[in-house]
């Protein structure tokens, strides 16, 4: 099967580093693009609601937390993924937004011919939405998906 471009999701942890080798060996077999992804998750302000510990500046603090962890896993994955890919044609891509959402648009593009990733990518940023991300692609992606352990 050819393709022109194959899309993976990585965070920077073990978890994604299977789906990333497996994404990363397609695309040298098809001489292809590769395009990684990454998603800050942009849900968490409604997530944990207004009257977290009934303080402005204690939601806020930890918003920022979470803000400035995520952009440490951005940072991981960019890594990561630049690690893997040494001499390819490839892409790394950060997105903001709901996860779940967003890979949904990836898997639904016409111009993802294949989505790599694994079951447990994002959940390290602790999201319990996430835990039902590998069944939700699975039942909504209308393009190839190839989801790993």
């Amino acid at each position: 099967m050819g393709f022109k471009n194959i899309v993976v999701a990585v965070d920077g942890s073990e978890a994604s580093q299977e789906a990333l080798n497996y994404a990363v060996e397609l695309a040298r077999q098809s001489k292809c693009a590769l395009t990684g992804l990454f998603i800050i998750d942009g849900g968490w302000p409604d997530y944990i609601g207004n009257d977290w510990q009934s303080s402005k500046a204690a939601r806020q603090g930890f918003l920022d937390y979470i803000f400035k962890e995520q952009e440490e896993q951005a940072d991981a994955a960019r890594k990561q993924f630049e690690t893997a890919t040494t001499g390819m044609e490839t892409v790394f891509s950060l997105l903001g937004g709901d996860p779940t959402e967003e890979m949904l648009k990836i898997a639904n593009a016409a111009s993802t011919d294949i989505f790599v990733l694994s079951r447990r990518v994002f959940q390290v940023s602790g999201r319990p939405s996430l835990k039902s991300l590998a069944k939700t692609l699975a039942q909504k992606a209308t393009r190839p998906l190839l989801l790993l352990a």
